[in-house]
Formats: C-alpha cells, sequence, structure tokens
C-alpha cells in the first residue's frame, strides 16, 4: 500500500513525571464505624467527586467542576435477576488510592501523544447490599467511575445509575446511533437516548456523559426518570451475566467546560479509561485515505487504484456485492460471486488485489455481519491470503452482552490475522482502538449516506465525535452535495472536522476509467473532474500531530485546526444561519513563515463545484476573519515556508 509517512510507531509511555501507588486504609470498620463518604478532586482540584453511602441506606455520588455542580446527588446500584437489590445497607469498609502522572504515545492518533493524569480511589464497602466495589478516577479531563464485583456471578437485570443534572438543562440527544440529533430540555427526552449526550447546564457549563472501555458488557444508554426532574438513568440493551471475564462494568464518564470545544478536544479521556495497546507489531496498521469502487467491476477496480495513485490515496474498498445478496443466508463470503441486482460484472477480484498491490495500494473487502457470524474464522486467513488490507464489518449486531463480547472478540481475532478493521453500523467506539488499534474507525454516525445538512454534520461533531473516531463516508460530486446537505467547500472542511484513519472520500463518485454507462452506487453516473480543489483531499492527513478545537456550538458553527509535521490543516463549518468567523494563527510557530490555501464558497465562480481558492503568506501573528454564509464551509491548509 502506499506509504504513510503520518504512521507512528506502537504505543508506549513516556517516564512518568511521578507516579505511584499505595493501598492507604483511610477508613477501616474499626477505625471509623461512622464514616459516610469519601472526596476525590483531579490533579488540577477543578473536578471533585464525592461519594456518599447515605446511612447505608441509599449510595449516592455528586460531582463539581471549577466550583459549580454538574452532576446532582444521583443514585448508585444494580438490580439483580434474582430480585437482589444493591442499593442498600452499604458501608465504607477501607479506601485504596493511586495517583498518575505520565503520558502515552498511541500508534496513530488526534494528537502524538496523551497526557494520562488522574487520582484513583478504589472504594472497598460492606453488608448486604455491598456486591461491588466502587473504583473512581478523577482526571483533569473528566471523572470516571465502574463498579468491581466482588463475586463475579449471577446476572443483572437492571443497572440503577442516575446522573441527575438541573431540570433547566438542555441535551443534543439522539434515538439511534445514526438518526437525527434534537436540541431538546432535558424534562422532555421521552424515549432511550444514545451516548455519550451532551448537555448545557448553563450559559458557561457543559457536560458529556457516556461510557468507556465497553467490552464484554451489554451498552448503557440513558433515560429519563419520571419521577425525577432532570434525572438520567442508565438503561442496558440487555442483562448482563457475570463470569470470571465479566467481572467489572464499562467505565461511566462525566466531563464538564466551559465550552463545547474543550469538551471534543479532551476526548482522549476515552482513550485514558481503555487498556493500553496488546499488538505487538503494528507494522501492518496504516491509516489512509479511501475510495469505494462503485460499480463492482474489474475495470472500475483498475480505475480506482489509478487515480488512488494519482491523488494520494492508500486504499480503495469493494462495497456490499462482491460476494452476493449481503442480505441473503445463503451468500458465501469465500467466493466472489456477484450480485446481479448490484452490479453486471464482470469482476475479477484476485487481478485487482494484485494490481492494486503492485501499486502499493490497499484493499479493504465489506463482509456483512451474516456471513461474518457464521464465516467469520475462515473469511478472516482467506482474505488475509488474497492479499486484502483490511475489512469493513457492516450491520453488525450491537447492544445486547451477547453481540457485545462478539463483535470485540472479532476485531481481536482481525489482528492475529493482521487485518485493520471498519465496523459500520449502530456500533460507537468507546475506547477500544487504544487497545486494539486495528480497528481503525467506525460508523455509529449521521454520515453523507443520510444526507445529513451541515447543522447535523456540525452537531455531530460536538457529540458524536467525543466518542472517537467516525467513518462519514464522505463524497464530493453526488447532487445530494448541493441539493441537501450543503456545500463543496464544506464537504472539503468536513475531511478535517471529523476525525477517522480510515478516510473515504468520493462515497458515490467514480473516476474516469470506470465502466461507462454503468449506474454506480448511489444512482452517480458522471465521472470524478479534475477541479483544482482536489489538492486539498490529496494532501490531506487522516492523523495527527495535535488537534486544536478553536471554536463552535452544535448545530451553528465548528472551527478546527489539525497540525501533521510543519503544515495545519483548518476546517471550519456552519448551519443554517451562516456565521461571520474570526480565528488566529497562534498555534503556528512564532517567527516562522506559512502560506496559507484557503478553499472557501463562492456563488458568482464559474466552477461546477463553485469553490474559490485563494493563496496569501500568514504568521502566528496574523488571524483569518471570514464569513460563512447559510451552509457553508471554509478549508485552510496552511504550509511551513
Amino acid at each position: 500500500m502506499r506509504k504513510n509517512k503520518f504512521l507512528r510507531r506502537p504505543e508506549k509511555h513516556l517516564t512518568p513525571i511521578f507516579s505511584f501507588f499505595a493501598f492507604v486504609l483511610l477508613f477501616s470498620c474499626s477505625g471509623d464505624k461512622n464514616m459516610e463518604s469519601v472526596n476525590l478532586t483531579s490533579p488540577d482540584a477543578k473536578y471533585s467527586f464525592t461519594f456518599d453511602t447515605g446511612n447505608g441506606t441509599s449510595p449516592s455520588y455528586h460531582i463539581s467542576f471549577d466550583g459549580q455542580e454538574v452532576i446532582a446527588s444521583s443514585g448508585l446500584g444494580f438490580q439483580m435477576e434474582n430480585g437482589t437489590q444493591a442499593v442498600s445497607s452499604i458501608e465504607i469498609e477501607s479506601v485504596e488510592t493511586d495517583e498518575v502522572n505520565s503520558s502515552w504515545k498511541p500508534v496513530y492518533g488526534e494528537k502524538n501523544s496523551y497526557p494520562e493524569n488522574y487520582k484513583e480511589s478504589l472504594i472497598k464497602l460492606k453488608g448486604e447490599g455491598a456486591l461491588y466495589n466502587l473504583r473512581v478516577r478523577a482526571y483533569n479531563e473528566g471523572v470516571a467511575f465502574r463498579y468491581e464485583f466482588k463475586e463475579a456471578k449471577g446476572t443483572i437485570e437492571k443497572e440503577l445509575t442516575e446522573f441527575s443534572v438541573s431540570p433547566s438543562a438542555t441535551a443534543w440527544s439522539s434515538v439511534r446511533a445514526q438518526s437525527e440529533i434534537s436540541k431538546r430540555k432535558v424534562t422532555e427526552l421521552d424515549t432511550v437516548v444514545e451516548r455519550p449526550l451532551l448537555v448545557q447546564l448553563k450559559d458557561s457549563l457543559f457536560t458529556a456523559i457516556g461510557e468507556a472501555a465497553l467490552v464484554d458488557y451489554a451498552r448503557m444508554k440513558l433515560r429519563r426518570d419520571l419521577d425525577k426532574s432532570g434525572t438520567l438513568v442508565s438503561e442496558l440493551s440487555s442483562k448482563v451475566v457475570l463470569g470470571n471475564t465479566v467481572d467489572k462494568t464499562p467505565w461511566r464518564f462525566v466531563m464538564a467546560a466551559k465550552k463545547p470545544a474543550q469538551l471534543l478536544e479532551n476526548n482522549y479521556l476515552l482513550l485514558n479509561l481503555n487498556e493500553p495497546n496488546k499488538i505487538s507489531d503494528t507494522s501492518y496498521i496504516r491509516p489512509g485515505k479511501i475510495i469505494r469502487e462503485s460499480t463492482l467491476t474489474t475495470q472500475g477496480g483498475m480505475a480506482c487504484v489509478d487515480f488512488a495513485v494519482k491523488h494520494n490515496l492508500q486504499y480503495i474498498e469493494f462495497d456490499a456485492g462482491w460476494y452476493g445478496n449481503e442480505y441473503d443466508d445463503a451468500s458465501d463470503a469465500t467466493t466472489i460471486t456477484i450480485d446481479p441486482k448490484r452490479s453486471k460484472g464482470p469482476l475479477d477480484l484476485l487481478n485487482v488485489i494484485k494490481y492494486a498491490k503492485s501499486k502499493n495500494v490497499g484493499v479493504v473487502l465489506y463482509v456483512n455481519r451474516r456471513a461474518l457470524e457464521k464465516q467469520l474464522d475462515e473469511v478472516l486467513p482467506l482474505l488475509k491470503s488474497w492479499g486484502v488490507s483490511g475489512i469493513k464489518y457492516g450491520f453488525v449486531n450491537v447492544g445486547p452482552q451477547e453481540w457485545t463480547v462478539w463483535l470485540h472478540d472479532a476485531v481481536r481475532k482481525a489482528a492475529e490475522h493482521n487485518l485493520m478493521i471498519d465496523i459500520h453500523d449502530e456500533y460507537r467506539p468507546t475506547g477500544y482502538s487504544r487497545t486494539y488499534p486495528n480497528l481503525m474507525t467506525q460508523e455509529g454516525i449521521r454520515g453523507d449516506e443520510e444526507s445529513p445538512e451541515n447543522g447535523e454534520v456540525i452537531s455531530t461533531i460536538f457529540t458524536r465525535m467525543i466518542a472517537g473516531a467516525g467513518d462519514q463516508t464522505n463524497c464530493y460530486f453526488a447532487p445530494r452535495v448541493e441539493e441537501k446537505m450543503g456545500s463543496h467547500a464544506s464537504q472539503l472542511a468536513k475531511a478535517v472536522c471529523i476525525y477517522s484513519p480510515w478516510q473515504f472520500l468520493y462515497w458515490y463518485d467514480r473516476p474516469e476509467g470506470s465502466k461507462p454507462g454503468e449506474e454506480g452506487a448511489g444512482g452517480t453516473k458522471e465521472f470524478i473532474q479534475e477541479v483544482p480543489e482536489l489538492a486539498w483531499y490529496d494532501a490531506l492527513p487522516t492523523t495527527w500531530d495535535d488537534t486544536r478545537v478553536l471554536d463552535g456550538y452544535p448545530g451553528e458553527y465548528a472551527i478546527i485546526a489539525r497540525k501533521s509535521n510543519n503544515d495545519w490543516f483548518v476546517g471550519a463549518l456552519s448551519g443554517s444561519t451562516g456565521k461571520d468567523i474570526s480565528f488566529t494563527l497562534d498555534f503556528l510557530d512564532a517567527g516562522k513563515e506559512y502560506e496559507a490555501t484557503l478553499y472557501s464558497d463562492d456563488a458568482n465562480s464559474d466552477a461546477r463545484t463553485k469553490v474559490a481558492i485563494e493563496t496569501r503568506k500568514v504568521s502566528s501573528k496574523d488571524s483569518i476573519d471570514h464569513t460563512l454564509l447559510a451552509k457553508n464551509g471554509l478549508a485552510v491548509h496552511i504550509r511551513a515556508l
């Protein structure tokens, strides 16, 4: 495949500035029988977490940030299948503490190094209802806690974790991972909603609530407690069977900030809550840009390879239909059998893979969950023997514990065969790509297949993208860009605003040389035009050395800057009302000169895509001012001179 200069070495912990672990019995039954609470603060002292036994009757917690209440007193506990409720008759037995001040380097990411600074308390409990201990971590980026079961046996019927916010708070919620995001009062939420959930508590106070390190448990969503105004309760997607490998819950996290931009910039909290990289040889893991071959033909495949070489793309992908009807349980993913409803063929897939390899271009293949569930152990080694670089897992089952376990096992098995993975459709990440970085990206996003308007995309940026990488399936020349979504400059900007180590471009488009006259996916018949702004995509990396979320508000506007080597890429988007934006370039190195190329919308342009291109000299002392009309975008590539 094509060389990717942005690839880094496997995760490596840097020398800790300060790290110690001490078992400290702060409180014991014999030492202080009246101890009812434990307080934990973050290293920077901005977060405060307090656990309270409620005099043994109702354990609860509350969280503050910068002296302001974020989560009011909220309940903890479980209801077991046998009727036992782990919510009462609980006392604090002891507390063990830990403090870490370190950092680590990812294989790839939104930054080339992540801080990992936290204080931790393991609160050991006793009493009739004490089926668990509570482990709490307070980071500078947020607070997280998880239940650790004393005896890993039995079945959880319900998790009773509450998140109580101000009844006047507003949330940006979606029912499903790919459904529309709506802004509503928390007290008006009338159904179970997705996580992470962004909530505005005050004019200058926002919080994000979600889960991290979901590997073998049931997915958590959130529902409103009809009897407690402003209270959200965890809603599991199935019962949870405890066992030798299932002895703790995922982390439940709460982040807070004055602006939603800071929450997004701190989204590496989810990675920190997952285990370190377990793949010893990561040399096969390569981020990059991908074009989907939309005609399922040999000719189309060869044309995509040639286009990838010309435009600095690292992969081509064959989507549904190459092994038959993806929805037919009889379709065999160990064969190359074109679905006649999708293509007339012919497709010599192995020859296309061979040709792509000769051009240093990788090939990714789509496989629907119907075939994966039956043939996973056959498909993985076979596709690897064909020379495939990775697999897109399609329409996977998500939510219940059974499918959570299956899916993450399928990621680990792919790693055994040196295969990279992209997961579609309803799966949302919780940080597992730190542990298994062959998990490159995932959907769980309202991408371009749904033709979202810019406002929806901006809401996605400040909600869904807190969870991690998102496969937006970016298109460019498809009619929906102008008819429904926004503008072509918006599409350029979106590719830097929405992070994805595997970045799909030209989703419904096909290059010159493809089979003429054949209708491709999305109904597209036209070829990709060699317009000047494709230089933006040609130069665009997919992973970064640094990321700055400069400003923004859900649904209204977003400005994000990312660094790769000595270059910076900036994307800005506007919603339905437009926005005058201004941002300083103080993230550039002082004393250096740069050249900025700006790609913007120009309704008066003679260009087919109405994109204007401007070049100017800039430095760290300069700023960029621009008027974004409704549903417009601005993309800026800043090169060091």
